[in-house]
């Protein structure tokens, strides 16, 4: 069986208000790069080393938060791999209206882990 390949990992901090909390991240850490920001999640990254953070208030279309995004090359094959495993889904395959195909997987710990690929 193939195993899925990961392209990035990248963190999810909940935070109450992204504007409150982007001066600490992007001003005092440097993640000055704001790559976007859709009022309930924003990406944040450091131009020199390519570090990064998403901070999120709650997600827009899932019942849970993730604690990490998992960019995936193929989400679908994920999808069927997690499903065959018995993890348990906890947001389905979703074509997302701002440009990814994403689910969420709930961890053997509990973690809830969103596994995302962004559409061409």
């Amino acid at each position: 069986m193939e195993r899925m390949r990961v392209t990035r990992i990248t963190a999810n901090l909940r935070v109450a208000d992204i504007d409150a909390a982007k001066d600490f991240y992007a001003g005092y850490l440097g993640l000055s790069d704001e790559e976007f920001n859709l009022g309930w999640v924003a990406r944040y990254t450091n131009p020199s080393t390519g570090a990064n953070v998403q901070l999120v208030t709650g997600d827009e279309t899932a019942t849970e938060d993730s604690v990490i995004s998992v960019h995936a090359d193929d989400v679908d094959a994920a999808y069927e791999e997690a499903r065959k495993r018995g993890y348990d889904i906890v947001h389905p395959l979703t074509d997302e209206p701002w440009g990814v195909r994403r689910f969420f997987v709930r961890a053997p710990d509990g973690s809830v882990v969103n596994v995302v690929q962004h559409r061409d």
